[in-house]
């Protein structure tokens, strides 16, 4: 059984035990964050702000102005962090400008904003069967609090997200809907340890799955192993340790736990952990060696798993023009009394981003993992993508973009003597323009195509939209 649509495979409806101790698990982490988070108080003389540019003299492109949110990888959990850079060597971020005013230090800081997305839509479903249109309005507040140096990252600090997305369809209004984000982030640093300790309760109602990115806003990507409408919760928790041993060689260790939980589908967790050491070959560039273990708990049929990964890593930055991530290995995967051989895949996530010229930046990434289906029963799949988006300002407050992604899913059997017959082949390209009307008010618009091929035809679909957008900071 797949929601909404019929067909030869099994889909369990009954509440798993394994299900209830899931749903616990977040609430227990967000209690020991919260203790984690009140023991900063005491050291208020080791929080430091610096909102002052440190970087280089290279202008970067506005995040906070691109209005593309289409992605085609699942960006609810970070299993590998980037490595941790040497105290010493100078961070080339890049930071929203409306974000650096005057360049005094101050300690707290807030922002408030406001998006309102008007959107036409010719298949609100993403069904390939019965395509519904419509019109719709999505006005999006949120408040961002923070104390410490949130804007270079190189010291302590302690920040609150809030993000809620109302959904008013002019026609369907059955599809209305409220979606919420909170992300808690922190860091503590003493002497050579650094902690980073982040949380993300994720509430969605919709076809996308919908997050938190860099610049403040929603990103949102397709829900493509559904396909369809839902509801459903994704809990983040995310801890990491780096320890310096010299002044070149670092120690780090991380625990990790994603709980997808669907109302009326498959819901699964996994908790991991990872250990790596670090070696800094020089200021730009930092490689690692390591592992990853974790367990996977996933609601009947399918069975619980577990896993090991061997990873390699390196994290390269280039003066303020251009920086990389990448983090390759293998991984291999067993099954609790399904009577399945091991299955062995690699795995890999690569980011870059690059700075040609001024006012231009170039973004690439690339993933591969195995992800637990929340549709077919006794299905894991292999999902690997590749996205990549260019954006160039303009007359300095306009900002043309086009983001562009692939993504392959390839689903196979977590049990024995059962075959898997999906395949899922999607891409997207989305085109953008920004214009930052003042420091604090930018409007834009973009459209949007994107389309999966599926080897079951009920999973394949093609959608178009055309969107306007205005947006408040203060």
């Amino acid at each position: 059984m797949v929601c909404n649509h019929v067909f030869r495979v099994e889909l369990s409806s009954r509440m798993d035990p394994k299900r209830i101790r899931n749903r616990s698990l977040p609430f227990v982490l967000v209690g020991a964050l919260a203790v984690f988070l009140g023991n900063l108080s005491f050291f208020p003389t080791l929080l430091r702000a610096q909102e002052a540019l440190r970087y280089a003299a290279v202008e970067t492109v506005d995040p906070s102005s691109a209005i593309a949110p289409e992605q085609s990888t699942d960006l609810s959990s970070d299993l590998n962090p980037p490595l941790p850079v040497a105290p010493t060597d100078s961070v080339n971020a890049r930071v929203d400008p409306a974000r650096v005013d005057s360049g005094i230090p101050r300690r707290f800081h807030y922002e408030l904003r406001l998006n309102i997305h008007s959107v036409y839509d010719d298949n609100i479903n993403i069904s390939q069967g019965v395509r519904e249109s419509d019109f719709y309005t999505a006005i999006e507040p949120s408040i961002t609090l923070a104390f410490g140096d949130i804007v270079s990252r190189e010291a302590n600090f302690l920040a609150l997200n809030y993000l809620a997305s109302l959904f008013l369809f002019a026609d369907h209004s059955e599809n209305n809907a409220l979606q919420h984000v909170f992300q808690l982030e922190s860091q503590y640093q003493m002497n050579r340890l650094t902690l980073n300790l982040t949380q993300s309760i994720q509430i969605l109602d919709g076809t996308d799955i919908r997050s938190l990115n860099s610049g403040g806003d929603f990103s949102q990507q397709v829900n493509l192993d559904v396909a369809g409408r839902t509801r459903f919760n994704i809990y983040t928790t995310h801890a990491n340790a780096a320890y310096y041993l010299t002044g070149k060689t670092s120690l780090s260790v991380g625990g990790d736990y994603t709980a997808s939980d669907y109302q009326s589908l498959i819901s699964s967790s996994t908790i991991s952990g990872n250990l790596f050491l670090n070696y800094n070959y020089g200021p730009k560039l930092v490689v690692g060696l390591g592992g990853t273990f974790g367990s996977n708990i996933v609601d009947s049929p399918t069975p619980d798993q577990t896993f090991e990964q061997v990873n390699a890593r390196f994290t390269y930055q280039l003066t303020g023009k251009i920086d990389v991530r990448a983090s390759a290995g293998v991984e291999f995967r067993e099954f609790e009394g399904a009577g399945r051989d091991r299955y062995t895949s690699p795995v890999f996530d690569i980011g870059l981003n690059y700075l040609p010229f001024d006012g231009t930046t170039l973004s690439l990434t690339a993933n591969r993992r195995m992800l637990n289906s929340a549709v077919l029963a006794g299905q894991d799949f292999a999902t690997t993508n590749f996205t990549a988006n260019v954006q160039q300002r303009m007359f300095n407050r306009v900002y043309l973009g086009v983001g562009v992604g692939y993504e392959n899913s390839d689903y196979f059997s977590a049990v024995a003597a059962a075959g898997s017959g999906r395949t899922d082949n999607y891409f997207f390209v989305e085109p953008s323009i920004t214009v930052r009307v003042t420091r604090f008010w930018s409007v834009g618009a973009y459209y949007l195509h994107r389309a999966n091929d599926s080897s079951l035809e009920v999973f394949g679909f093609h959608d178009n939209q055309v969107g306007f957008r205005t947006s408040l900071t203060f």
